[in-house]
């Protein structure tokens, strides 16, 4: 094994880290859904792309698509399971309406993914055209998981606020597109280098704003719990001064 494969894997082994972090960053997110019963603002898309982009580069990872990609394939398909186990979460929290919007679109998935699995391993021959194919279609998915958080990240504009757009989760994409642009880089690996290179700086862009309205943000949820203690005072005082009912 050259010094080049050594570094390689052991990048490798760091971007399994790395993105092991990401994919579980959501847990806090998740944590609150479940206390209130309710996924409120937050948006599946995220979770959505998680999925098609995981499956996807597991079946890029394979050994009769890419050769000598074994850590592709395990941290995502690792992340495949983590991000089923999200959305089946988000549906059981979800409204009528929306969660049969995520139904269909994961079924959506589901079926893409079959039919690329199906064309590239029956019509196609060659490892070089078959790591083309499906490599071509991760880079188109790997931006859409990045780029996923941009509908949040437009709500954080809006509102000044970045209560719905998870720290953790821009932080880890930053890591993770770091390291991963790195591995392709060391054995340079186009289809693994253009989404991560393009991932990384779209994680800058979250960080960013998440560094500018976060002072924002806690000042209207101090604003909003303030009123909240307002409001039940009132409600509290009021019952306190109602004349209670004579007993017959």
């Amino acid at each position: 094994m050259t010094t080049a494969d050594i570094a390689r894997t052991v990048v490798g082994i760091i971007g399994n880290i790395i993105s092991g972090a990401l994919f579980l960053s959501p847990v806090p997110t998740f944590i609150e859904i479940w206390k209130k019963r309710s996924v409120e603002q937050f948006s599946p898309i995220p979770y959505l792309a998680m999925v098609v982009n995981c499956m996807v580069w597991t079946l890029y990872g394979l050994p009769m698509v890419h050769p000598h990609s074994i850590l592709v394939v395990t941290i995502n398909g690792s992340g495949s399971g983590v991000a089923l186990i999200f959305i089946a979460l988000f549906l059981i929290y979800s409204d009528g309406k929306k969660r049969l919007k995520v139904i269909l679109w994961l079924l959506l998935e589901l079926l893409f993914i079959a039919a690329l699995t199906f064309v590239t391993l029956t019509q196609v021959h060659t490892f070089k055209k078959r790591s083309e194919i499906v490599g071509t279609v991760c880079i188109l998915f790997n931006i859409m998981m990045y780029a996923s958080p941009l509908s949040v990240m437009k709500l954080v504009i809006k509102t000044k606020s970045v209560e719905y757009m998870p720290f953790y989760i821009s932080l880890a994409s930053f890591g993770n597109g770091v390291a991963w642009t790195t591995y392709a880089l060391i054995r340079f690996d186009p289809f693994i280098t253009i989404p991560n290179g393009l991932g990384t700086l779209l994680a800058v862009a979250q960080l960013l704003l998440y560094a500018t309205y976060y002072k924002s943000t806690q000042r209207q949820i101090a604003a909003r719990n303030a009123t909240k203690e307002v409001n039940l005072s009132h409600v509290m005082v009021g019952n306190a001064t109602q004349p209670s009912k004579p007993n017959h």
